[in-house]
Parts: structure tokens; C-alpha cells; sequence
């Protein structure tokens, strides 16, 4: 039985008053060619769609709209498309996550101030999915997440091909004299083949797939490609499930709890997922007062196995993994990790979601006791170089660099990095450690994906693949190697590593969990004295906004005006 009626849903404000403003809202709803009967006592439903003709991620959400829109008016909902801001990946400078907090707060107030009862959110795109929910964790409607869903996997002279490791892989050989121009345009035109995101265990895939971990989606929605028959089914019971939330008030503050959140860290570790997860779900758990730090997902690492073999980590793709039982076959082998009492979307619990799931190919979904990597893909590092944290994804880096002390040659932002890294005359060597600053949330600005610092041009012909990189930045969750990044605080508002200098000793201690510098506190705290601060980036705009109220990574990088708690007047009171 449903648990409000028609005249509780929060549209009713809008529509059900028998004064002036209720007859304004009706009579141009009239003037939309929408008549009384279609929508009068009947769930409104915000179908928040970013959609973009420049984001390759979401050209197909146009017409998953319409799918969901289908799907809203089968189960008696009146369905509301509204486009909100597209972060598109490939495109957007200096980062997408500069714009991260914007979507979520356009999310927040489309659905407060329209005649919205639900919300089915569509994006996938790396950053979309946790600005979507934290605009949605904010409101409290009931709402349910539509994953864009991977694209098909790359070819190229019959290798298979993931995009971004692969884009990595073969820049170095290329830069290294391997392959030329001809493979290289080749590579370019055959690596991204359809709709969707990245097919790899990139932010994308890892995001989408830790939404459905936390309830968020219908069962086994995350895994399917973007043009399989099935995505679109699934967009239109999407569409069909969000009515049923409404009448049944199932709202995010009830899905997502503690419980929840861990299950989600313990899926992108057990996907071997991107490092950018975590800034991402200490994000969305602030938004609705739901504790969870670094220390929670090094804990979870410490005994959670890489199950999925998936590139970067692995070696497969997010087609194999769909056909391989996808992200419900993975929990299948996790059900003793997992919280299976919890609610859902569905109304069901996430054991019962889950129940009857299997493994169909167990190379792609490994099970417990053989497992791609033997603990979670993801360290938290601390040290005098990062006393706030750091994090590595130390599975996709070459085993060596798990415990390595090198002399530092020190980059001061994006462009100095490009401009001198292949200068012979600085002294770097296999050994060096390579340090970029600058880049952070203040200094890059909006802390880009910088942090897979390229190799010098002279290393990788003599064969060097890997080296150790330490950075403010992100990386790609595409990306790979022995990469230190999220260092906190960072060098922009006087961290340690605005303090390095060429030549200072650094150590990468994995198993210690540790990153330091070989300097005396009396050393740092001398040269801390003499520190300046760079300049801002903006002097007016969502920049300077930006600046001042954006946290540092472990806080997740929201603004703080947006992660603590307080009460909004209700707009359908006014």
C-alpha cells in the first residue's frame, strides 16, 4: 500500500491550491498541451538528463530519456525533462572536477525550487555520477540513478583496445620510437567505438558501479554497455521504479547510511577501481552527514582482494565483465564482505537483489581464493610529505616501487612540467622521483588529472616504464603506474610539497603506508617561513567562488557551504 497520497506529494503545492498561483501553474502547463488528467494527482518526476552534443560520453541519453519518460508514464507518473550542465571528460579545462560541485548544486536546485516528486538522474560520465548524487543526497526526493554504461571495447589491427590505458600505453611507444604516425592515427580512430563511457575500470565505470553498491540503481544496471538492448529496457524500468518510490517516500536518506558506503569501498576495491573514488564518496557520504575518511577505505584494502581483471589492473574489459555476470556476479563472490540487510531502490534488501547472481566466466570475476591482486588496488599514505594523506593505486604500479627512495626533481605546475621534463640537463634518472606541484584543488586549478606524470623521452628508449611520481593531482582512473597522488594539504596553501627541493630524498613505503621526506621538522618548518603563496586563479566568477570554499581532498573537495548540515526554507511554501 502506498504511504502518501495524491495530495501529500510535494507537487500538489504546485498544482492542487485553489488559489491565483496554483491556476498560473496549471494554465501554463495547460498551454504545454498537457491536459488535467495527464499529470493532476500524479507523481512529477525530474528526469535530470545531461545530455551534450560535446560529451561523446552521453550522446545516447537523449534518447534514454525518452525511455524513462516511457517508463514513468507505464507506472501513472507525469515525467519533467531537465537538462542540467555536462561534464564531459574529454573535453572540459582545466578539469571537470573544477565543475564537480556546480552540477551538484544545479541537481539540488532544479529539484527544489520545480514541482518535483522524483528524480531519475542520467549521466555516467567520471564526474557527473557523484555531483548528480550529492545534489540529490542534498534534496532528499526520491530518486534513482541511470548509469550511461560502458562503450563497446577499442580495436586495432586485431588487438583489443581500452580507452585511456591504451591511449597511455601507446603514446610511450610512441614517443619511445615504436610505433609512428600511421599506427598512431590508426589507434585514434579505433579506440572509442560507440556511445558511452570508458570501457576500462576508469572513473567512470568505477563510479557507476559503486552507485549501484550503494542502492542506488536497479540490480546489475552499472555493467550493461550503452548500446546493448538491455540499457535501454532498463532506462525505461528505471522510469517505472521511480513512481513506486514516491508513492512509497523511499528517499537517498534512507538508502544510504554507513552500511552503504562501505559496501561501496569494498566494491571499487575489489574492482580494482580509480584512485578518484575516494574523493568522490567522502563527498557524497558528507552530503547526507554519513561518516567515512581515508581511513576506512585503507582499512577495507588491507583485506578486500582485486577480484575483477580489468584493465588498468587487469586485463580484460567492462564488455567481458558484462558477460561475465557484471557487477553482480562480482558480489556474488563478495557476499561475505557485504552489508546484505540494507535497503535499496527497490524496496528489497541488497542481499535479495543480489540473490541468484553468478559468475559465468571466473578469469574476468575471480573468486576469493584466486584473486587478481591480494589485497584492494588502493593505499593511504601519511608522512611528513603528507600529513593529511595521500593515495596509490599501488596494484597498477610495478612492484618495485612499493618500497623506493629517490632523489626529487621538482616541477612547479602543468606547464613547467611540460616544459622541462625532457630537458637533459636536469639529473633524472630510472631512480628519480618525479614531483609535480601546483596542481591541487586550489592550485591546478580544480586539482586536474595530472598526476600520471609522463616519463622523459630519453628513459623510454632505453626501455623505462615505470618511475615513481608524486603529485597534488588526480589521475585517470584509466591510468597506471607507481603514481603518489591527492597529496593533502596541498602545495597551493602551504603543504610540504611547495617546500621540496631538487635533490631532497623522498621514500615510498607501501606496506608502511608511508611517504616522507628526508628533512628535519626544524628543516620544513625554516623553509615553511620563507614560503609564499602563489597568486590566485580567479579574481571574480564560479572561480573565486570556487577558491574560496572548496576542502582539500580528504574532505572530498566539496564546498564547504555545501557538506554541513542546515535546513532550507521549503519553495512550495512560499
Amino acid at each position: 500500500m502506498p504511504r502518501i497520497r495524491p495530495e501529500d506529494l510535494r507537487s500538489h503545492a504546485w498544482y492542487g491550491d485553489p488559489g491565483l498561483r496554483a491556476f498560473g501553474h496549471r494554465s501554463r502547463t495547460r498551454q504545454m498541451g498537457i491536459a488535467a488528467e495527464e499529470h493532476m494527482g500524479k507523481p512529477v518526476i525530474g528526469v535530470i538528463n545531461t545530455w551534450s552534443e560535446i560529451n561523446p560520453c552521453h550522446t545516447h541519453l537523449r534518447q534514454r530519456a525518452e525511455e524513462v519518460k516511457r517508463g514513468v508514464w507505464q507506472a501513472g507518473g507525469y515525467p519533467v525533462e531537465l537538462p542540467a550542465i555536462s561534464l564531459s571528460e574529454p573535453f572540459q579545462k582545466p578539469s571537470t572536477m573544477l565543475y564537480r560541485n556546480l552540477l551538484a548544486m544545479e541537481t539540488e536546485e532544479l529539484l527544489r525550487s520545480y514541482p518535483i516528486d522524483g528524480a531519475v538522474l542520467l549521466g555516467g560520465c567520471d564526474k557527473t555520477t557523484p555531483a548528480l548524487l550529492m545534489g540529490a543526497v542534498s534534496m532528499d526526493v526520491p530518486a534513482i540513478y541511470v548509469p550511461a554504461g560502458p562503450m563497446l571495447r577499442g580495436n586495432w589491427r586485431g588487438t583489443v583496445l581500452g580507452s585511456g590505458s591504451d591511449v597511455w600505453k601507446y603514446w610511450d611507444e610512441k614517443r619511445a620510437g615504436v610505433i609512428g604516425d600511421q599506427e598512431w592515427g590508426e589507434i585514434e580512430e579505433g579506440i572509442a567505438r560507440s556511445p558511452g563511457h570508458c570501457m576500462t575500470m576508469g572513473t567512470a565505470s568505477t563510479m557507476t558501479s559503486a552507485t549501484e553498491a550503494l542502492g542506488m540503481t536497479l540490480p546489475g544496471a552499472a555493467s550493461i554497455p550503452a548500446v546493448d538492448s538491455a540499457h535501454p529496457r532498463m532506462a525505461a524500468a528505471s522510469g517505472r521504479q521511480i513512481v513506486e518510490m514516491v508513492w512509497e517516500d523511499r528517499r537517498p536518506s534512507q538508502i544510504l547510511d554507513r552500511r552503504a558506503y562501505l559496501d561501496a569501498v569494498t566494491t571499487v576495491l575489489a574492482l580494482g577501481g580509480s584512485t578518484n573514488a575516494v574523493i568522490h564518496l567522502i563527498a557524497m557520504a558528507g552530503r547526507g552527514q554519513v561518516q567515512l575518511s581515508l581511513d576506512d577505505f585503507d582499512e577495507l584494502s588491507r583485506r578486500v582482494p582485486v577480484l575483477a581483471n580489468i584493465r588498468p589492473t587487469g586485463a580484460y574489459l567492462m564488455e567481458d565483465f558484462y558477460y561475465a555476470g557484471g557487477l553482480r556476479g562480482l558480489f556474488s563472490q563478495l557476499r561475505d564482505l557485504l552489508h546484505l540487510d540494507r535497503p535499496t531502490v527497490t524496496g528489497h534488501t541488497f542481499g535479495e537483489v543480489i540473490e541468484g547472481a553468478d559468475v559465468y566466466n571466473s578469469d574476468v570475476i575471480r573468486s576469493l581464493d584466486k584473486p587478481v591482486w591480494p589485497e584492494g588496488g588502493l593505499a593511504v599514505l601519511r608522512g611528513n610529505l603528507a600529513p593529511g594523506g595521500a593515495v596509490i593505486k599501488h596494484a597498477a604500479a610495478e612492484p618495485r616501487f612499493h618500497r623506493h627512495t629517490g632523489p626529487a626533481v621538482v616541477f612547479d605546475g602543468y606547464q613547467d612540467l611540460q616544459r622541462r621534463i625532457n630537458d637533459e640537463s636536469l639529473p633524472i634518472t630510472a631512480d628519480t622521483v618525479l614531483v609535480l606541484r601546483g596542481a591541487g584543488p586550489h592550485g591546478g586549478p580544480g586539482m586536474p588529472e595530472y598526476g600520471m606524470l609522463p616519463i622523459p623521452d630519453r628513459l623510454l628508449k632505453q626501455g623505462v616504464r615505470d618511475m615513481l611520481r608524486i603529485s597534488d593531482a588526480r589521475m585517470s582512473g584509466t591510468s597506471y603506474g607507481a603514481c603518489v597522488l591527492h597529496v593533502s594539504p596541498e602545495s597551493h596553501v602551504g603543504g610540504p610539497l611547495g617546500l621540496l627541493r631538487d635533490g631532497d630524498l623522498v621514500t615510498l613505503d607501501v606496506e608502511a603506508r608511508r611517504l616522507d621526506v628526508a628533512l628535519s621538522d626544524e628543516e620544513l618548518a625554516e623553509r615553511r617561513a620563507r614560503w609564499e603563496a602563489p597568486a590566485p586563479s580567479y579574481g571574480r566568477g564560479y572561480g573565486a567562488l570556487y577558491l574560496s570554499h572548496i576542502t582539500q581532498a580528504e574532505e572530498g573537495c566539496d564546498f564547504d557551504f555545501l557538506a554541513r548540515e542546515g535546513a532550507n526554507a521549503a519553495p512550495e511554501s512560499r
